[in-house]
């Protein structure tokens, strides 16, 4: 759907549930919370400008990999997208730059397919409708994931949970299970388990540039707190990893959580 309120803006929904807005004009601009969230998280993983190579599972309109390519010009970035007449569409209406490569497949097969230390972050962004696949889930999954990274690369997770935030927690302590350096970002009246909204959490083998992300989310238009390890941990205390054969789908929104009217 076009924005009545920008010429090039558009809005991409699946099932009623908003997945991706793109502004053709202006790839910068960001609309969604956790879009914006991820950016900051990729502006401060490298000198301002420096090239990344990036690996995205979840395609929707590719407003990262737009955002990356306008900030960080020169980056490699493979986009691995399920929905292969959605990236036609996305393709046909709304074209993206070159230098970013879209394959049509499975996350964890493209992941699994990844040759190991290769890239230097692993976005997943991935939704069936509103819910999280199980396969993407587990402890199995993100070794994969922490195989493909280079030594210092980043891996971030965008999902979705509400009160008690059982999701979130196990998905956490799946992190911690995997990555030695651990931090989760949401907005605090979704950490104190008032309203369903997205969680990022974020992985990686060196110490995360926690101060500075920090203090960009807080600053943010929609404001972020970021929980550290410290906090990280007490948060998770009693919750088991998650293993492929215990993983679920995330759990459903509460009706209208993501309704665009």
């Amino acid at each position: 759907m076009p924005d009545i309120d920008a010429d090039q803006g558009w809005l991409l929904t699946l099932d009623d549930t908003p997945q991706s807005y793109v502004d053709l004009a202006d790839p910068t601009h960001l609309e969604f919370e956790y879009t914006r969230r991820i950016a900051h998280l990729l502006d401060v993983l490298a000198p301002a400008g420096a090239p990344l190579a990036a690996l995205h599972l979840g395609g929707g309109a590719l407003t990262l990999p737009r955002y990356l390519a306008a900030t960080r010009p020169g980056s490699h970035q493979r986009v691995v997208e399920l929905d292969g007449p959605l990236m036609r569409l996305v393709a046909d209406h709304l074209p993206w730059p070159p230098g970013i490569e879209v394959t049509v497949g499975d996350a964890r097969e493209a992941l699994g397919a990844t040759p190991a230390g290769s890239v230097d972050v692993v976005v997943a962004d991935v939704f069936h409708g509103s819910r999280t696949p199980a396969h993407l889930t587990s402890v199995e999954f993100l070794r994969q994931a922490a195989a493909a990274l280079r030594p210092g690369g980043c891996y971030a997770a965008n999902l979705a949970d509400g009160s008690p935030l059982a999701f979130a927690k196990a998905q956490a302590a799946t992190l911690r299970e995997v990555f030695p350096q651990v931090c989760l970002a949401a907005e605090p009246s979704v950490l104190r388990g008032r309203r369903y909204g997205n969680v990022l959490l974020i992985g990686s083998d060196r110490p995360l540039p926690v101060a500075e992300l920090s203090r960009r989310l807080a600053g943010d238009a929609f404001p972020a707190r970021l929980c550290d390890e410290g906090e990280l941990a007490n948060l998770v205390r009693g919750t088991a990893p998650v293993l492929d054969a215990g993983a679920e789908d995330s759990p459903p929104p509460p009706d209208g959580a993501f309704s665009v009217g």
